[in-house]
């Protein structure tokens, strides 16, 4: 997934904010909760990209379905939706939480599989990420049916994609030729 630059800065002034005040864990948590909401909602990520839905209407969706965050937060919401941004949401989120990772000398490895993973598989994964990243890693666990069976592991700017659907993927390209 490739992040924008303005992404990028949003999320870097929003962590430089929480450090000085003192609640860059809290917003991390907040930043974590946002991104699943928004990339797990179509219907979100299309209104807040409606350009015929105004600023405060979007707004005050954001403060209602994140009632309870924190509010530098809150205010980081005003602030995409100020400068006609807030499309860029769940992209911020994503790169508040790496940089947050970062700064805690960690990496943020994700898992993809077609079901949930069991906590002996989840050891197995965690032990390759971490041979793969050569430090500390936050296990991200994502769900996806489409990709049928296996797994796909992404740490930093390397993948291992051992899914049924790549597999298939390749098959069907061969016989394409």
């Amino acid at each position: 997934m490739r992040i924008s630059r303005a992404a990028s800065r949003y999320a870097k002034a929003i962590l430089s904010l929480a450090i000085d005040q003192d609640v860059a864990a809290a917003v991390n948590d907040d930043m974590k909760s946002v991104l699943v909401t928004v990339s797990k909602n179509k219907e979100l990520q299309d209104f807040l990209k409606s350009p015929m839905v105004t600023g405060a209407k979007k707004l005050g969706a954001l403060e209602n379905i994140f009632k309870d965050v924190n509010a530098l937060t809150t205010k980081s919401f005003g602030l995409l939706v100020t400068n006609k941004r807030v499309e860029i949401l769940g992209d911020v989120a994503t790169q508040y939480i790496v940089l947050f990772e970062e700064l805690n000398k960690r990496v943020i490895a994700t898992v993809t599989t077609a079901i949930p993973l069991d906590a002996a598989l989840e050891i197995k994964v965690m032990a390759k990420a971490v041979e793969l990243a050569g430090k500390e890693v936050t296990l991200q666990k994502l769900v996806d049916p489409s990709i049928i069976g296996g797994f796909i592991l992404r740490v930093g700017d390397q993948e291992i994609n051992a899914s049924v659907q790549s597999k298939l993927s390749g098959l069907k390209r061969a016989f394409a030729q």
